[in-house]
């Protein structure tokens, strides 16, 4: 008893403690439901989650010339008008060489060049061997393995890193501080780059025994001065623990943590995040930490990373995985940066991993924003990158400030809409293979769903005020009748469908009546078709007119309190991966790189009013 005694004193002092120290932590009352891939989250207004890169073996003529299916750990900075986003890469799993590192540039984040080769292949010195290891290095090559992308100098410099670690076997890791080194190079204003430095060697390696110089044989002084500063800075070191020797004075904390990335408080003083929500307070640039980082009260996440930054409306926000898995991608926002208040969704979209291989994580994952001395996008939004499946990369913009909920009934007729501006209350999801924007045709603008992934969809979001009785009005026209599927449905905050209305594949529609669909007309071919839905969720009723018909009668197929948003999407609801789905998929998809018959839909307006 005495023992138990202890405990509990124990745990009240420590309770007390970390009430009364500065801690970055969660307040909410919302939680993930990983049943869902969207976790039963309400959309935050207005996200943009936009792919980059789509991962294909058998054409890399569709991969800007690459072929390689592991892609991983995306990097994120903007400067000189222009985002940058690098990336590491293997061809098949992670850990596995050859490794490289790869940079894709857009000026607007919405259109993105093709992979360039910024880290090339790097070869392992023949006899190589990590202490207290048996595996003996033999024509063997590096992998990539960075936790810092960029850093932009005082004077102008934009400097990119990466790591060359070393991997012999599968299971080795290669950022176990026995790796090669931290290598740097220049990212000039004309797209050109500057040479391959080493700016941070591990214990084995020096100039005599690697293939780049080390940067201070630059004669480019002002590149050394960045490379300097760089150097000379606490909190940029922090990032680089893990790879670095376990031993490198300029580590400020030299522990088992993973992943930092850090914001400053009005007071000066920085929280910093780890993987596994892991935190911290510095009161001097990071030089010291008040604690040992703990896992932030509140937060719910895995061996993922958590990504923190302060947002242009002087709040803060964090982006993460709030599970033991890696879906859904949300986010919560703090108005002091200590107090996490919400938990909204990000991207709930989980494709296929087409390509297996060594730990391949499902779900979108390992977010990365933009750290504080790397620019800011003029469209004061914020933007982070991340990966699906560790195969594809991706962006989201995430409208600052953030919101969940609408107030003003909906009008947006798209011809009448501003250019440039239609879709920014629409939450979008748009894969490279099944791409959502704005096209014009006959000089009218329409919201376009194209689709021809066999394994992805194209989805756009609105919504509404919430009503327990709304009609619901917008248009459809099909670019063809015989190939495609759009799905038009009515969900809650939570994303539970009551009612969903489906152009089919064979040139009908038709809805969603319990256990089977109701017809409810055919379809032809580049004909519009005005829908009107008035629907009351406490009698559960609705009814769909279609061109002026006759109101049909139906009743929705799950009970819902309020009407919260409108979703228009190429695919059914997708339920694999779940909670029980085995962790290593090391199978491929059959067809993996092949494309579907082109689908096309446009959708002309949406407008939704309360009824009394």
């Amino acid at each position: 008893m005495k023992y138990i005694g202890n405990l509990i004193v124990l745990f009240f002092l420590s309770a007390t403690t970390l009430l009364a120290q500065d801690t970055a932590r969660y307040i909410g009352e919302t939680l993930s439901n990983v049943d869902y891939h969207h976790g039963q989250l309400t959309p935050a207004v207005g996200v943009h989650n936009i792919q980059v890169f789509r991962a294909n073996r058998e054409h890399p003529e569709w991969a800007g010339g690459m072929n390689w299916t592991y892609n991983h750990q995306p990097m994120l900075c903007y400067w000189n008008n222009t985002f940058y986003m690098h990336f590491l890469s293997n061809p098949v799993g992670e850990h596995i060489a050859p490794g490289a590192t790869y940079l894709f540039t857009s000026k607007d984040g919405y259109n993105w060049s093709k992979p360039i080769d910024l880290f090339p292949i790097y070869k392992i010195p023949d006899g190589f061997k990590k202490k207290e290891d048996t595996a003996i290095a033999k024509n063997a090559d590096a992998v990539m393995h960075q936790r810092m992308g960029f850093y932009v100098a005082k004077n102008n410099k934009l400097l990119a890193l990466g790591y060359y670690g070393i991997a012999l076997y599968p299971k080795d890791d290669p950022n176990d501080g026995n790796g090669i080194g931290r290598v740097v190079r220049e990212i000039k204003a004309d797209g050109s780059f500057g040479p391959i430095y080493f700016i941070r060697y591990n214990h084995d390696f020096n100039e005599k025994n690697t293939s780049y110089p080390f940067y201070k044989k630059s004669k480019d002084k002002d590149f050394v001065f960045a490379c300097d500063e760089l150097l000379a800075q606490p909190l940029q070191m922090q990032q680089w623990v893990e790879e670095a020797d376990r031993n490198d004075p300029l580590i400020p904390l030299k522990k088992e943590l993973k992943a930092f990335n850090y914001y400053h408080l009005p007071n000066g003083k920085v929280v910093g995040f780890w993987k596994n929500a892991l935190t911290s307070v510095s009161e001097n640039g990071g030089k010291s930490w008040q604690y040992s980082p703990l896992r932030a009260p509140g937060f719910v996440n895995s061996n993922a990373k958590i990504w923190g930054q302060k947002t242009s409306d002087g709040k803060y926000m964090t982006v993460y995985n709030p599970s033991e898995f890696r879906w859904p991608l949300a986010l919560s926002v703090s108005d002091d940066g200590l107090n996490y208040k919400n938990l909204l969704l990000v991207n709930g979209e989980i494709t296929s991993m087409r390509y297996g291989g060594n730990y391949k994580s499902y779900g979108p994952q390992y977010v990365r924003g933009i750290q504080e001395m790397n620019g800011n996008p003029p469209d004061k939004n914020a933007w982070v990158s991340y990966s699906v499946n560790k195969e594809d990369m991706w962006v989201a913009k995430i409208p600052v400030p953030v919101k969940s909920s609408v107030d003003k009934p909906v009008a947006d007729d798209f011809n009448f809409l501003k250019d440039g501006e239609e879709l920014n209350k629409w939450n979008i999801y748009s894969p490279l293979w099944a791409p959502v924007s704005i096209v014009k045709e006959n000089g009218e603008k329409y919201l376009s769903l194209k689709d021809f992934d066999p394994f992805d969809l194209a989805k756009a979001e609105r919504i509404i005020p919430e009503a327990s009785n709304v009609k619901i009005e917008f248009s459809v026209t099909p670019k063809q009748s015989a190939n495609g599927r759009l799905d038009i449905e009515v969900q809650d905050a939570r994303n539970t469908p009551c009612l969903r209305i489906s152009f089919d594949s064979i040139g009908n529609i038709i809805t969603k009546a319990g256990y089977r669909d109701k017809g409810l007309t055919k379809y032809e071919t580049g004909k519009r078709y005005d829908f009107v839905i008035e629907l009351n969720t406490a009698t559960r009723l609705y009814t769909i007119s279609i061109n002026g018909s006759e109101p049909n009668r139906n009743i929705i197929f799950a009970p819902i309190h309020n009407v919260h948003h409108v979703t228009f999407r190429t695919g059914g609801v997708r339920r694999f991966p779940n909670a029980d789905t085995p962790t290593d998929q090391m199978y491929d998809l059959p067809n993996a790189g092949e494309k579907d018959k082109e689908a096309a839909f446009l959708i002309d307006y949406l407008k939704t009013n309360k009824l009394n």
